[in-house]
């Protein structure tokens, strides 16, 4: 402790005109710091005051520059037409879609209610729906053809790259290759369907 004060007191004579003396802090483990000057005009980083923009010092004050509370005129602010239009659609749009909740079987507060009409109208539509990996059958024809001649063209480039594979490796072939081949026939076959409900569809 006494070594520090002799610090300070050696600092302190050699302190120029504005500059100040920080002395000595403890730290955790209870040894001192050493003392610190300060220059002159020096803010420690911990002091430096929060930068403000000018806007945000304008919306601190209470009144702004040039603020006079007698030149003020009180503008009524009446809706446009197309404001009230807006407003009326929107209102319309809620109570229409309050009113379907309702007819849906499903509350306002969106509790659904114990109704079996419109469940089984969905359930029997989605059985309408048949999904199946080798159906090549669709339940609309505005889509169908497009589908079909894609597929057709994928089946037609699987079985031509197989044949080639074939051709090039011979008798030599790995597992996957095997796998190909065999899927061979099952692709024709699914071409030869694909062919004949385009030519119906058309």
């Amino acid at each position: 402790m006494g070594t520090k004060l002799k610090e300070v007191a050696e600092i302190s004579k050699t302190l120029k005109e504005g500059e100040r003396i920080l002395g000595p802090t403890r730290r955790p483990d209870g040894t001192l710091r050493k003392p610190i000057r300060i220059r002159a005009g020096y803010v420690p980083q911990d002091e430096v005051a929060v930068y403000k923009s000018k806007g945000s010092q304008l919306r601190t004050e209470t009144v702004p520059p040039g603020y006079d509370p007698e030149d003020i005129v009180v503008v009524n602010k009446s809706k446009t037409k197309a404001a009230k239009r807006n407003e009326r659609k929107k209102e319309k749009r809620l109570s229409q879609a309050a009113s379907d909740k309702e007819q849906n079987g499903i509350s306002p507060s969106g509790d659904v209610e114990q109704s079996s009409g419109p469940v089984e109208s969905i359930v029997s539509q989605i059985n309408e729906i048949t999904i199946s990996g080798n159906s090549t059958e669709c339940s609309t024809t505005g889509d169908q053809v497009p589908d079909i001649d894609k597929k057709i063209r994928a089946l037609k480039k699987k079985i031509r790259l197989t044949e080639a594979q074939m051709q090039k490796t011979g008798h030599d072939l790995n597992p996957e290759q095997l796998e190909k081949i065999a899927k061979m026939e099952d692709w024709r076959t699914e071409l030869k369907l694909l062919q004949e409900s385009s030519l119906e569809v058309l």
